[in-house]
């Protein structure tokens, strides 16, 4: 009896010392865990302190790019950031509307939606242009309110699309997408507008047009992956509601531009009749840089859906091959990222060309893309096709902000908007019609058919352009009255509208050289 009360005390040292040693062991565990997860703690607190000084370093040069040259006191530099913002959102939009409007049915199928898509969008743009111009004329005086508006539109479309994407209420999409597109259009024609207003005394208005263009490229170029990613994580509704919070949030911001570039309202001169702007009466200057710009618009939109259908029917050269390197994706992706990278150059290179003649830049970007034009439809490959969509988009950025710079140069204030207002409808339309013409030339799947097509329609135009530039120069050289028979010939009624744009202007200078102090160091001639 007394052995077996030995076994059983002994049995219960040795399972009570390993029941001690097994909680030194968890003790001794838990406390690396705790070590470990201080480390990860740590490595976690410091990463995130890393991020959050590199994206204030980033932001404070950033800040610095946009405020530099006297941009923070005139208000380009809160200008540019609403802009860039305006872009991301834009680019939100377009990556959510990508996957259920048009990637999301098979090529065959693809045609007949995105045709219908292009003149959805056409129609608008010709009823509303002779329209939207002249209203925000009326409203210079308030024009922030008037971006802010388009602002806060695009966010509630956003809303009402997100609730469509779900049930695949395509009408609903159509109609958003081109109610987000025409309140962009108007967007841009307000911007436009009040650049002289916050311009500095030391850039050019094909300087500062070129610093906005250049950070909106960058915000959207961005703004797309992280859209791509998010649209593949969350979906389109959600990327659409982020969209709509990120314009109401960038609405707000526009609300707090500076006062001044809200334009006073001048004192309308009796009997003076009502100025509806055409493509005929906004001057000989301003009308050859808006032929020269639809030429580049209008190869720009065919090239786009000629090259994508040309791509995905696989009638190029390289993919006619047996195993090819570049596939169709990586094949898009080439050509995408030229298109971005040449719209990202021609930014670049209007903020340099700061003293150079914003006229002969329109001539030259046209000159340039039929030369490039013509080289491709002779040496069609997969380099050319990169060279000409990099091209393309060099010369349509960098030509439409050279002509911004002359209409901001030429027009008087009470009808800027109205001419930005007919300029940017018939870009648009121009680049729609180029789309159409390159759907239907893709059918074809020969890529010589339609360049050669678009490269002589190009040359026309130069060579066109040419000739009147060089009839209007000799006949300012040989005198007043020879220059006045030449515009008369060339253009109905021109002399009455020159005269008032000269009245006009004479009244801006005189508004803007007087000295105003909540607009300091602004340059009064642009």
């Amino acid at each position: 009896m007394q052995g077996g009360w030995d076994t059983a005390r002994e049995v219960t040292r040795r399972v009570g010392r390993g029941v001690a040693d097994a909680g030194r062991a968890t003790a001794r565990a838990g406390r690396a865990t705790l070590r470990a997860g201080k480390a990860t703690a740590g490595g976690t607190a410091r990463a995130g302190k890393a991020t959050a000084r590199g994206a204030q370093k980033v932001g404070k040069a950033t800040r610095r790019l946009t405020h530099a040259n006297g941009a923070d006191r005139t208000g380009l530099g809160r200008l540019i950031e609403l802009t860039a913002g305006h872009s991301g959102g834009d680019a939100l939009v377009t990556v959510a509307l990508a996957s259920t409007v048009f990637f999301g049915v098979p090529v065959g199928e693809a045609r007949g939606p995105v045709a219908l898509y292009l003149v959805i969008t056409m129609l608008p743009f010709a009823l509303l242009a002779p329209f939207v111009g002249p209203i925000l004329d009326r409203f210079r005086s308030g024009r922030r309110y008037v971006m802010a508006g388009t602002l806060f539109g695009r966010g509630l479309l956003c809303f009402a699309m997100a609730a469509a994407v779900g049930p695949g209420d395509l009408p609903t999409l159509f109609v958003g997408a081109l109610g987000v597109l025409v309140l962009s259009k108007a967007y841009n024609v307000s911007r436009a507008a009040i650049m002289p207003s916050v311009l500095p005394a030391d850039i050019t208005l094909v300087s500062a047009n070129a610093r906005v263009a250049l950070f909106s490229l960058i915000s959207a170029g961005v703004m797309v992956p992280v859209a791509a990613g998010l649209t593949a994580w969350l979906g389109s509704a959600a990327v659409l509601r982020t969209a709509m919070v990120a314009f109401l949030l960038i609405g707000v911001l526009a609300v707090r531009l500076p006062r001044h570039v809200d334009s006073p309202e001048l004192e309308e001169e009796e009997g003076r009749p009502l100025r509806w702007r055409t493509l005929l009466n906004v001057g000989p200057a301003v009308a050859e840089a808006v032929w020269a710009n639809v030429a580049i618009r209008l190869f720009s939109g065919f090239l786009l859906f000629f090259l994508l259908f040309l791509v995905q029917d696989k009638g190029v050269p390289w993919l006619a091959t047996p195993d090819p390197f570049f596939d169709i994706p990586k094949t898009i992706a080439l050509l995408a990222a030229a298109a971005g990278l040449g719209g990202l150059v021609g930014a670049v290179v209007a903020n340099w060309t700061r003293n150079h003649s914003p006229h002969l830049i329109t001539l030259l970007t046209l000159a340039v893309t039929g030369a490039t034009t013509i080289a491709t439809a002779v040496f069609f490959g997969l380099w050319t096709a990169v060279a000409i969509s990099l091209v393309t988009a060099f010369a349509q950025e960098l030509g439409k902000l050279a002509l911004d710079a002359i209409v901001q140069r030429e027009i008087g204030e009470e009808v800027r908007s109205s001419t930005f207002g007919v300029v940017e409808a018939v870009l648009q339309l121009a680049w729609v019609f180029g789309g159409l013409i390159g759907l239907l030339l893709s059918l074809a799947e020969s890529s010589a058919a339609g360049l050669v097509t678009l490269a002589v329609a190009l040359t026309g135009t130069f060579g066109w352009l040419i000739v009147r530039r060089r009839k209007r120069i000799r006949a300012t050289a040989r005198g007043p009255k020879a220059a006045t028979q030449t515009d008369q010939e060339d253009q109905t009624d021109q002399g009455a509208w020159d005269d008032e744009d000269r009245r006009a202007d004479r009244r801006d200078q005189r508004v803007d050289t007087t000295l105003d102090t909540t607009k300091p160091l602004t340059n009064p001639n642009g």
